[in-house]
């Protein structure tokens, strides 16, 4: 019995005069000698979508900004570079901690009712509702997502998006039903995780309370970098994303991207000072209306994509093309769930390129890695080499080289 098509079973077989054998015909073979009725089943990519939002006093221009083009940056989403898109987004804010000196006096302020928790849903008349993220199924999703982002101006000054973010991805706030102030139910199993940080600040994060970072009345420093040594560490905080697991025990697969303060042209970081009406303050370099440099927030990019196409800066006009490709990102995913696999072996992928070229990849070849499922989950085919997905792709299948 031969396979109808073997060539992505061997390499090149006819060059050297081998006969073409197929793995149904090797001893104590398992695989089926027929096609199966149904072909597998490339599952929806599923995405939670986390957006963290700067809402301290200097942030009402740039929250506009981003509630402007997130429409392109939906139909993006849905569009979905070949494989069926299934997404939710929530919104948290940067502000969780706030150690001040003022007239000689210190305080800590801890915000409670933001710290990691998903901010609710407004209803037309920028009323909370119950609501606390977003189906991208919902019809008026690209109107509430609008209002949602718009977090207002009278959050922390001292921004912390990583901790807030922690604090969002873990216990208790993911084991808190919504309905008692937690973030249960937002994030799934099999679903990646992207997170996006709009800031014009240094991020000032640390696990530890109170806070080791004090800030003050002193406009001609950055206190988050000049202290950087008292706070977590960016390689702590990435160890710690990488580390999520779904209720199953499955690798959550995060993904980061930030919007911040970062140079226009080349992404470039450095602290600057300007004077204006006679005071000074401090910016990141290349980056006008920033209010400091960010170092941590460029190098926690850098831990998640060294090509820094995840990162790009908070002074530009406009952030179109920007949310463009952090829908990219996200839509683009070098992983896809099947079912009705009977032996991966015998799968194949054709990747629709741009264009219309077909690219033919398989496990046998070396261009796809199987993983098996597991309880609760479903088994996946990880894109390798040649076959590593694009953002343009318009079409992914999988099929089963089968015997005739």
């Amino acid at each position: 019995m031969k396979l109808r098509t073997c060539a992505p079973l061997l390499l090149l077989p006819a060059l050297f005069g081998v006969a073409c054998k197929s793995p149904v015909d090797d001893p104590g073979s398992t695989l089926p000698g027929q096609c199966e009725s149904e072909s597998p089943v490339v599952a929806p990519q599923k995405t939670d979508i986390l957006f963290v939002i700067d809402n301290s006093s200097s942030m009402e221009e740039e929250q506009e900004g981003i509630a402007q083009e997130l429409p392109a940056f939906v139909e993006a989403l849905k569009e979905g570079s070949g494989v069926v898109q299934d997404f939710r987004v929530g919104v948290i804010t940067t502000s969780v901690y706030r150690r001040s000196l003022f007239q000689g006096q210190e305080q800590v302020r801890y915000y409670e009712r933001e710290s990691g928790r998903l901010q609710p849903v407004p209803d037309a008349s920028r009323q909370p509702t119950d609501e606390r993220f977003i189906e991208g199924t919902d019809p008026f999703l690209v109107e509430k997502f609008r209002r949602l982002v718009e977090q207002g101006t009278e959050g922390s000054g001292q921004e912390t998006p990583f901790e807030a973010v922690r604090l969002a991805v873990t216990e208790p706030l993911t084991a808190t039903p919504i309905s008692e102030g937690g973030n249960a139910g937002f994030l799934r199993d099999g679903a990646r995780l992207l997170v996006v940080v709009v800031t014009d600040e240094e991020d000032c994060s640390s696990t530890e309370r109170p806070p080791p970072v004090v800030i003050n009345e002193d406009t001609t420093v950055d206190h988050c970098t000049q202290q950087g040594d008292k706070l977590t560490s960016v390689d702590e905080y990435f160890s710690m994303f990488q580390g999520l697991h779904d209720s199953t025990g499955a690798s959550r697969e995060v993904l980061w991207a930030t919007i911040g303060p970062v140079g226009l042209t080349d992404k470039q970081v450095g602290l600057v000072q300007d004077v204006v009406e006679g005071e000074t303050f401090v910016r990141n370099v290349d980056c006008p209306t920033s209010n400091g440099p960010g170092f941590r927030q460029r190098a926690l990019a850098e831990k998640f994509d060294e090509s820094r196409n995840n990162l790009d800066s908070i002074c530009k006009a406009g952030y179109r093309d920007t949310l463009l490709r952090i829908a990219e990102l996200a839509t683009v995913a070098q992983s896809i769930e099947v079912v009705n696999l009977p032996d991966p072996r015998l799968a194949q992928v054709e990747l629709t390129r741009a264009g219309g070229a077909v690219e033919k990849c398989s496990v046998a070849a070396g261009d796809l890695r199987y993983e098996p499922s597991g309880e609760g989950r479903s088994a996946r085919l990880y894109f390798l080499g040649p076959c590593l997905r694009r953002a343009d792709d318009e079409k992914v299948e999988v099929k089963v080289i089968c015997a005739g």
